[in-house]
């Protein structure tokens, strides 16, 4: 009997990640690269977006350096990626501050890089027809968007942003069959998760969010592997959402 390919799999397809070199963005790379999907993984730093690559299973793969930021960097990383079948931006910063004490710097540097940055590289790659038919894109925006916490007024605009623009973009995209979505991760336990409670002073803070999940914080593989689904096909019928992964926190 022959076998029947898995609407989940995501072996055979060429799929760009951004923010590759740590957190998420590495940890999305490296499950993709494990399932057989090619990757071109982008990043600003190259010492570890070479170690992502040495993680990487599988042969084909591709590094994009740069600062998505900047126009050149956008380009060339358009141009490194040729046609795909899929976008995860992962690229992003968090830095808790209040708003008292955020300065416009500060602002801007955030929607930079959270918003402005996946938003242009996407109307690149969509120009140039980058994206194939049937494709997915798929940003990562954070709970921020949808509940307050203290010191997170900008990150959490800036990701909110994220959720509002894809339901127009998955619109925009559809008559190609290009789908378009958010997820929403909680606390995830990455290097840098000390950062966020960095606002609260008490070395118990961590702890404290342990116990407000019921389900324990997340992995980065958690949100790699929903990462696959939506670039499988077996989300085809699924555009303009957005996955809220909280462990089912208690507000």
């Amino acid at each position: 009997m022959t076998a029947v390919p898995s609407p989940f799999s995501v072996a055979g397809k060429r799929v760009l990640v951004t923010g590759a070199s740590s957190g998420l963005g590495r940890a999305t790379a490296i499950a993709l690269a494990a399932n057989g999907a090619v990757v071109v993984a982008c990043g600003r730093d190259r010492e570890r977006l070479d170690a992502t690559r040495s993680a990487m299973a599988g042969d084909g793969h591709a590094l994009a350096l740069g600062d998505l930021t900047t126009d050149e960097a956008m380009d060339a990383t358009v141009e490194v990626a040729g046609k795909v079948d899929g976008v995860v931006h992962c690229a992003g910063i968090s830095v808790p501050t209040p708003l008292r004490l955020a300065k416009r710097e500060y602002v801007e540097a955030v929607m930079r890089t959270n918003y402005i940055a996946p938003m242009m590289l996407t109307q690149r790659l969509l120009a140039k027809s980058r994206v194939a038919k049937g494709g997915s894109i798929l940003f990562l925006a954070s709970s921020a968007a949808f509940r307050g916490v203290a010191g997170t007024a900008i990150y959490g605009a800036s990701k909110g942003a994220l959720v509002a623009a894809v339901r127009s973009v998955a619109l925009e995209t559809a008559k190609h069959g290009i789908r378009v979505n958010c997820l929403a991760p909680d606390l995830v336990e990455t290097p840098l998760i000390e950062t966020s409670g960095t606002l609260q002073g008490s070395g118990d803070w961590l702890e404290m969010q342990r116990k407000l999940h019921p389900l324990g914080l997340g992995k980065p593989e958690d949100v790699a592997n929903s990462a696959m689904f939506f670039l499988s096909d077996a989300s085809r019928w699924i555009t303009g959402t957005t996955l809220l992964m909280d462990g089912g926190i208690i507000f």
